[in-house]
C-alpha cells in the first residue's frame, strides 16, 4: 500500500493528517492522490455540491494594499468603477436572479477595511428582505468587522461570513501590510461567537510555497472552517503580481486534493481563477473539490450558473445545503 492510501485509510478511521504528512503529498503520484481525495469526497460529502454566487456590494478604493486586488487604491489598474453599497431593491433584484437559477447561497462582498456601523445597518435591511422575499441563503463579506456588527448581521438573516486568511501566517506580510493576520483571525473568531458559519481560504499563485498553503489550511482546519474557498490568482495589469505565472489545472489539482486529505469533511471550494481553466474546474471536481462559486467574480468574468449547472449533472453532484 502506497502512503497516500495509508493516509486515505487513516483518515476514514478518523485520523488527522500532519503538517509533515500533507508535506509529502507534494511528491506524490498525482493521479493516485487525486483518486484518494476523491474518495475521501465521497464517503464524508456523497454527492453534495455547495454553490454560491456574489455580487460586488460595494465597489473600488480599498484602502487596504492586497497586492493581488483590482480594487486597492494603493494600484493603477484599469478598473475604474468605484460605487457606494448598492441599495436594497438592486441587492434583492440580484438575489431573486439567482433564486430563479437554483443557487442556494448569495453573498454580498464588499471593498474596504471595514463596514461602518452605518452602513452594516443598510445592509442589515438588505438581508431582510432578501430572506423574506427569496428564502435564499446569505453570506456576507464586509470586512474586519466586530462581533456586536456580526450579532446585527445574524439577526438580519445572514448564515455564513468570508474572510479570506489568504496564505500561511508565514506569507501573509508579503501580501498586505494595512492589516494583519490576526485582525483575519479574530474577525473570524468574532462572526463564530456571533453565531454565524464561516468561510475562509485563500489564493494560490502569489509566490508562496506548499508548505504556506498547508499551514493556510492547517490554520483554517483549527478554526472549524468548513467552507474554504481556493482562489487561482488571475493576474491583473496594474497591481504587484500582475506577471506571476498562472498555476498549470494539475498544479490546482494537487493543491484541492492535499485540502481534502487535511479538511475531509468541508466544502473545498472552486473560487476566483477557475475561468482560467480549460475544463471549467472539472478535473478540480474529480481531485476533491465538492464547491465553487458560479458566475461573475468581483473585477472579472467567472463562468456562468447554467453552465456549471450541466457540469454537475455530468459529474453526478446534487446542488444543495448541507443539513
Amino acid at each position: 500500500m502506497t502512503e497516500i492510501f495509508r493516509m486515505r485509510d487513516k483518515v476514514l478511521e478518523g485520523g488527522v493528517i500532519t503538517k509533515e504528512e500533507a508535506i509529502r503529498l507534494e511528491d506524490a503520484s498525482l493521479k493516485e492522490l487525486t483518486q484518494a481525495a476523491d474518495q475521501l469526497r465521497r464517503h464524508f460529502c456523497g454527492n453534495r455540491f455547495d454553490m454560491c454566487t456574489i455580487v460586488n456590494g460595494k465597489c473600488g478604493k480599498c484602502s487596504e494594499n492586497c497586492k493581488f486586488c483590482a480594487q486597492s487604491a494603493h494600484y493603477h489598474t484599469s478598473l475604474d468603477e468605484s460605487y457606494p453599497l448598492l441599495s436594497a431593491e438592486e441587492l434583492v433584484a440580484g438575489a431573486k436572479r439567482n433564486k430563479e437559477r437554483g443557487v442556494l447561497r448569495y453573498s454580498i462582498v464588499t471593498s474596504g477595511r471595514a463596514l461602518s456601523d452605518r452602513e452594516v445597518d443598510e445592509a442589515c435591511g438588505s438581508i431582510r428582505r432578501i430572506r423574506e422575499e427569496t428564502g435564499i441563503e446569505v453570506c456576507v463579506s464586509f470586512g474586519l468587522l466586530k462581533e456586536e456588527q456580526f450579532r446585527k448581521l445574524k439577526e438580519a438573516g445572514a448564515s455564513r461570513v468570508h474572510c479570506n486568511l489568504e496564505s500561511s501566517r508565514r506569507f501573509f506580510s508579503e501580501i498586505c501590510t494595512t492589516h494583519t493576520y490576526d485582525e483575519k483571525i479574530e474577525t473570524l473568531k468574532a462572526a463564530g461567537r456571533a453565531g454565524l458559519s464561516v468561510c475562509s481560504g485563500g489564493i494560490i499563485g502569489l509566490g508562496e510555497t506548499m508548505e504556506d498553503r498547508i499551514d493556510m489550511a492547517i490554520t483554517a482546519r483549527e478554526l472549524g472552517v468548513k467552507s474554504v474557498p481556493v482562489n487561482l490568482l488571475n493576474p491583473i495589469p496594474g497591481t504587484p503580481y500582475e506577471n506571476n505565472r498562472v498555476l498549470t489545472n494539475d498544479e490546482l489539482c494537487r493543491i484541492i486534493a492535499v485540502f481534502r486529505f487535511l479538511i475531509p469533511d468541508g466544502n473545498i471550494r472552486l473560487a476566483g481563477g477557475r475561468g482560467l481553466l480549460g475544463d471549467k474546474g472539472e478535473k478540480c471536481f474529480r481531485s476533491g473539490a465538492n464547491a465553487a462559486i458560479s458566475g461573475d467574480m468581483l473585477t472579472t468574468a467567472g463562468i456562468t450558473v447554467e453552465t456549471d449547472m450541466e457540469l454537475l449533472k455530468k459529474l453526478g453532484y446534487e446542488v444543495r445545503l448541507e443539513k
